[in-house]
């Protein structure tokens, strides 16, 4: 639902506010998916799981999620809050594409190599 509340933003606009806990959860948020990401990214080429590689591919979107959410805060706080919807909206083109990619993972079996 992130483009339906982008879109809502768009036309109604709102600006958020409590920019730096948005910002600190934003950061939080990259840590912990981008280390989980990398976990199971790991163990599903290992176990040759498409899977577990396809959930890595999932929890990888959502440390880009994390990383839109410290943009967001950073452009509202410089005076932008209509670049809030927008990165909202770019939001939702990583989610498709992760997700397209992972089901892709998933339909071919191809685990990918070891880096």
């Amino acid at each position: 639902m992130h483009e339906v509340e982008a879109i809502s933003r768009l036309i109604h606009p709102s600006t958020p506010t409590h920019l730096l806990a948005l910002a600190a959860a934003g950061a939080v948020g990259f840590g912990g998916n981008w280390l989980a990401a990398q976990i199971r990214t790991r163990a599903g080429r290992v176990l040759h799981s498409p899977a577990l590689v396809a959930d890595g591919n999932h929890a990888r979107a959502d440390a880009y999620v994390s990383l839109a959410v410290i943009a967001s805060a950073i452009v509202v706080a410089i005076g932008l809050p209509i670049a809030d919807p927008l990165i909202g909206l770019g939001i939702t083109v990583v989610i498709l594409r992760i997700t397209w990619q992972s089901w892709v993972t998933v339909r071919s079996g191809d685990v990918g190599h070891a880096h």
